[in-house]
């Protein structure tokens, strides 16, 4: 079985759409949004796959006496391998994005849905968006065609020793299918990332530069300060697509 996120209760969030960012962004995608998180980061634009009520993970969006907590029986909906799989295949796309979350924590029931995609369609593109935090298998690192890893940076508010772990990291940028996505809000954050880069072996020419943000205007301001100085240190630049097209909404 596969936990996934819902757009509405009950109606798992798998569509078609654009894809807003990362190394495919322009291109057709179907997305499959798996529900669960192991770090909690404060700017989080999907807190309804992780920040429950009565748990005591801070977010931007709280306010004082209402917490941006989230039900997790009417966030989160169960559906077996074949049951998500045919919701994929009912809308086709050259490939398939799983996302979350953070997909890796339902590794063995992600492999499967990745077999049985497979099966009927050789060809599929297969793209997993992570954190980094946990390593994949090396069957996984076999069958998946790309991975954008997104370690989080100190502005995301996660302790260091969770988000970012040297072996799952070091594993990633092993395979040649991973690339970094790192998302940023000010100058300091590129010199955050090229240590981060040094010390565990990130190779600069598959780093991408994203602004955090899920409005236009705080999207264009962050491009307009980061984007020369992450193109300068080598690094390709993501924007995020989907904000600009459908704004800040679930199933886009």
């Amino acid at each position: 079985m596969l936990r996934l996120a819902v757009t509405e209760p009950g109606t798992p969030e798998i569509f078609r759409s654009i894809q807003g960012e990362g190394r495919s962004a322009g291109e057709v995608r179907t997305f499959v949004r798996l529900s669960g998180c192991n770090l909690h980061c404060t700017w989080c634009d999907t807190p309804y796959t992780w920040n429950w009520h009565g748990t005591k993970w801070p977010h931007e969006k709280d306010r004082p006496g209402a917490p941006h907590k989230f039900d997790p029986d009417a966030e989160t909906i169960e559906m077996s391998v074949e049951e998500v799989a045919e919701a994929v295949e009912a809308l086709p796309a050259p490939g398939v994005v799983l996302t979350g979350g953070e997909p890796l924590i339902q590794e063995a029931a992600l492999a499967a849905l990745i077999a049985r995609l497979k099966r009927d369609n050789p060809a599929l593109l297969i793209e997993v968006e992570t954190n980094g935090t946990i390593a994949p298998s090396a069957a996984l690192g076999e069958a998946v065609d790309l991975f954008m890893v997104s370690p989080k940076l100190a502005h995301a508010g996660d302790r260091p020793a969770l988000a970012l772990r040297p072996a799952p990291l070091a594993a990633f940028a092993a395979l040649d299918s991973t690339w970094f996505k790192f998302v940023v809000r000010e100058p300091g954050d590129l010199d955050e990332i090229a240590a981060l880069a040094e010390r565990f072996g990130i190779p600069c020419e598959r780093i991408m530069v994203m602004p955090e943000g899920t409005d236009g205007a705080t999207l264009r301001t962050r491009e307009s300060l980061l984007r020369g100085p992450a193109e300068a240190a080598g690094y390709a630049w993501s924007d995020r697509l989907h904000i600009h097209l459908y704004g800040d909404t679930r199933g886009t």
